[in-house]
């Protein structure tokens, strides 16, 4: 395990990003969620409570106390959920790791990224207000982009459940949770090393290529999500 000193701040806050309900639950748009759902069950963390406007879990990190948070809010209004809880918990934005999906990498591929802009995503727009700096650590999910069939525009495909195999849409979530494991033991510069060694979207391509026949879409069969199911807000605040 690197020594976190080196790597900054070590992680005291984890934030997956998505919308509230099972309407949601099984969409692009929430597959942070998913992963800090599936660590939560890793790190024997799976008991939430609401509190932030949102749903945690606390944890022992790799470097101490470690909280997880899904926002119970809409995705345009995260930042009201994830700014106050990183206020509570006395955590500096360095210290909050947030988890989301990215129509900018091809399905499949796992990136991470310290700072930057919201290259459009409403959830990381809304933290960046929360938080008052884009000066935050992120695990990025690649969910790729509407093929030139799809009847909609960018909000409708985020918005729209996932068209790939269920064992496809698993080995994207364990790659996310792989990565933030990383990512909070070892920092994110070590992360990005590591998952960055490979070319982009390589890793879904060898799992389409093993494939010898469909296993069907994923439809939501597993565990039910662990946000309410309270979907009644505008498209606005959806996407």
């Amino acid at each position: 395990m690197a020594d976190a000193a080196a790597e900054g701040p070590p992680v005291r806050l984890v934030v997956g990003l998505g919308n509230p309900g099972l309407r949601y639950a099984r969409t692009r748009h929430n597959a942070g969620q998913r992963v800090v759902e599936e660590l939560a069950m890793r790190m024997g963390a799976s008991r939430f409570t609401a509190r932030y406007a949102g749903l945690i879990a606390e944890a022992r990190g790799p470097h101490g106390p470690l909280t997880l948070l899904i926002p119970s809010t809409f995705m345009n209004e995260s930042g009201g959920c994830v700014g106050p809880a990183a206020g509570s918990l006395h955590a500096s934005p360095e210290q909050v790791l947030v988890v989301h999906d990215d129509i900018d990498l091809p399905f499949g591929t796992v990136r991470g990224k310290c700072g930057g802009g919201h290259g459009g995503h409403n959830g990381l727009k809304s933290i960046i207000r929360g938080l008052g700096t884009a000066d935050f650590p992120r695990v990025r999910l690649g969910v790729g982009r509407p093929p030139p069939a799809f009847r909609g525009d960018e909000a409708d495909w985020v918005l729209s459940a996932f068209d790939e195999s269920v064992s496809d849409v698993t080995a994207l979530v364990a790659d996310g949770v792989a990565m933030t494991e990383v990512a909070m033991a070892d920092g994110m510069e070590a992360a990005i090393a590591r998952f960055h060694a490979r070319p982009s979207g390589e890793r879904s391509r060898q799992r389409h290529e093993r494939s010898i026949s469909p296993t069907g879409a994923d439809t939501g069969d597993g565990p039910p999500p662990t946000v309410g199911d309270s979907a009644t807000d505008s498209r606005e605040g959806e996407g």
